[in-house]
């Protein structure tokens, strides 16, 4: 079966319980870019998961508007995820009806009650975590996962959220730091 056609049976196959283990990794993708793809693979390798998703957002509601439209986006996770065949590019805010981590974590959780979620952040966003709509309700459907980001390991470790989720809500990954950003692609327009 094609990666297309698989990805399209997700919520089938959470609703048939077939999948164990699913990694997600959120955010505008504005553009994607190798780094995504390197924790990406990381995460994937490290929790043995089945699926990692990118889901899309149309907009971070803590962020200016994206430079690229949501289909630009789209095609362009699409591409540069194409030979992972364990990475699907996805937008569900439609189907959610909410840009919300929480609101799209618990639709997933809903289709399988027994799935374990691994919610993929770099360090920068565990600074902001908790600006995020009910962040602290994230710990009940899915682990932290925190992956480093230059000039971000201090503040992270100092954070509010760092300050009050407990130690088994938050994994953090020791790997090297990847100095690539959606707005540095954007203002020098390397990948």
């Amino acid at each position: 079966m094609e990666k297309g056609k698989l990805g399209n049976n997700f919520l089938k196959n959470l609703a048939e319980k077939k999948i164990v283990k699913l990694g997600i990794l959120g955010g505008t993708f504005d553009p994607p870019h190798k780094g995504h793809l390197f924790i990406s693979k990381i995460a994937i390798k490290k929790f043995k998961l089945n699926k990692l998703y990118w889901l899309i957002t149309k907009k971070n509601p803590l962020k200016s508007k994206p430079h690229f439209d949501i289909k630009k986006r789209k095609k362009f996770s699409k591409k540069i995820s194409v030979k992972e065949k364990k990475i699907f590019v996805k937008f569900l805010e439609d189907k959610v009806k909410s840009n919300n981590t929480y609101d799209l974590l618990k639709y997933i959780k809903n289709k399988n009650k027994k799935i374990k979620i691994y919610f993929i952040i770099g360090a920068d966003n565990l600074v902001k975590f908790h600006r995020w709509k009910n962040w602290y309700k994230i710990p009940e459907l899915a682990k932290i996962v925190v992956f480093p980001r230059k000039n971000y390991s201090i503040k992270s470790i100092n954070s509010k959220v760092k300050k009050t989720l407990t130690k088994n809500d938050l994994i953090y990954v020791n790997s090297k730091s990847i100095n690539i950003s959606s707005s540095l692609i954007r203002k020098f327009g390397k990948t």
